[in-house]
């Protein structure tokens, strides 16, 4: 009797479990489906905000073309400024990996970053040249046919023949797979469109050479994991502060980044842990970090700014300057900028981490400086103008037009200057400008204020914030 109410019980409890099971089974997949709804119609709402925008951006090339005045086209082309920025924050939102659509968010960024380059100089009452109304049209003709292959491949979602989940499954691992379903393969149809498109070239903000930069003291051949492991050995015995290597361990390779590193762990024989990625080429140490507890802070923030220039001088980068810094926890990061014969060059920057109880260095990366760091060419009338070093034949001339003084007449009246400088800046575009720098004093704020000394243009505003923790910049 005891056994068959026993096996009654197990029965029973079995029988619950496979209803339980079977509950929580119809549950997942509810939940499941809800989720791959949810994201198709992220997704749909996504591509459908992406069309509206590049239809934006052909109207408005198109207004672009037949403006008149200054006024005007600089309304039109920040219209189109803003609207291809929104295109492309829409295009990152959808399923597809970033090389199915490069030349597409190139294409959309191109758009993005030249019209806002004409606006700027339709706002100084500069009319479009030739030249540029010519790069316009050429931009106009491609938008066309993206807004063509997006309005094919919106049929095609209105009409079922793909889901965006499709386009994330594991097995379609091939792009050209992912959408074979789909007649005429819009996706690789919009690509195949712009085979021709290779950049605008024109002597401004956004020309090819810039938007495909390549690293200018990224200098050397490739190197091998052997080889990079001797040039970190090189390196880190360097200085006051060398270090005797027990172990350098390769972590990987990192192809895809805008510098190819091998990615390595060092460890030292006094117990400390380093990890420092290299170039793959010409073995430049592109970061170097080590973290330690600091539980104590000792030496002032000149004494730490000193410590990182000489650190930087030991590892073969002269006449660097510190600029601004960001103490936390023990440890401050400070930022050092290139100068050139009194020129303060701020796209070449390496930034240097400091340990405030001794003065170690903990860390350093320098892929701004790798990326910008050459010698500029400066021509123009005065004692500025002339830098005593040789430029590269193909470095492109800056000149200096106006004095210091009249640089001066465009400040606003009530700035109180503090010091006063030449110093080369960066622009969204990734080009550069040489400005008088000026920092000054408004009431209870500080700010820097860059004026071209080309044309004296007021080019950038920053605000200096003193905070406990470091000065910074916005």
């Amino acid at each position: 009797m005891r056994e068959n109410l026993k096996k009654a019980y197990m029965s029973s409890a079995i029988a619950v479990l496979i209803v339980a099971l079977v509950g929580l089974g119809i549950v997942l997949y509810n939940k499941n489906k809800e989720y791959e709804q949810t994201s198709e119609n992220t997704y749909n709402l996504a591509f459908y905000q992406l069309t509206d925008y590049v239809g934006n951006v052909e109207a408005y090339l198109a207004k672009s073309l037949i403006s008149t005045t200054p006024e005007h086209g600089a309304e039109t082309l920040t219209n189109l400024w803003r609207e291809a920025n929104l295109a492309q924050t829409y295009l990152s939102m959808l399923p597809i990996e970033s090389q199915e659509l490069e030349k597409t968010e190139k294409f959309l960024n191109q758009v993005s970053d030249y019209s806002y380059s004409l606006s700027r100089k339709n706002i100084y009452k500069e009319s479009l040249t030739e030249e540029d109304l010519g790069n316009l049209q050429e931009l106009h003709e491609y938008s066309e046919e993206l807004k063509g292959s997006l309005d094919q491949l919106m049929e095609d979602l209105n009409s079922g023949r793909f889901v965006w989940d499709d386009l994330n499954k594991e097995e379609n691992v091939a792009f050209a797979q992912q959408v074979s379903n789909i007649e005429n393969d819009t996706f690789t149809q919009m690509e195949e469109n712009f085979h021709q498109y290779s950049g605008l070239i024109y002597d401004g903000a956004y020309s090819e050479h810039i938007v495909n930069v390549e690293p200018k003291a990224l200098e050397g051949e490739e190197i091998d994991e052997e080889m990079a492991k001797n040039k970190i050995r090189e390196f880190l015995s360097k200085g006051n502060e060398g270090k005797t290597i027990k172990e350098i361990t390769n972590q990987g390779e990192s192809e895809n980044a805008a510098i190819s590193v091998y990615n390595m762990f060092v460890e030292t024989e006094n117990g400390d842990n380093i990890n420092i990625a290299i170039s793959k080429k010409g073995g430049h140490i592109v970061s170097m970090n080590s973290n330690r507890d600091v539980n104590s802070e000792v030496i002032s923030q000149e004494d730490a700014n000193q410590k990182g220039k000489e650190y930087l001088k030991e590892k073969g980068f002269d006449n660097m300057k510190e600029t601004y810094y960001l103490k936390e926890e023990g440890i401050v990061t400070i930022n050092y900028a290139y100068v050139q014969e009194g020129i303060t060059v701020y796209p070449d920057l390496i930034k240097v981490k400091v340990a405030l109880d001794n003065g170690e260095v903990l860390g350093m990366e320098t892929s701004g400086y790798l990326y910008n760091h050459t010698v500029r060419k400066l021509t123009g009338s005065g004692e500025e103008a002339q830098t005593g070093q040789e430029a590269p034949d193909d470095a492109k001339a800056t000149s200096i037009q106006i004095s210091k003084e009249d640089a001066k007449k465009n400040l606003n009246k009530n700035l109180e200057i503090l010091s006063e400088g030449l110093a080369i800046i960066p622009t969204e575009w990734k080009t550069e400008i040489l400005c008088y720098e000026f920092k000054g004093k408004v009431e209870d704020k500080e700010f820097l204020v860059y004026i071209n000394a080309e044309n004296g243009r007021e080019e950038d505003i920053l605000l200096i914030t003193n905070t406990p923790n470091g000065v910074l910049t916005l």
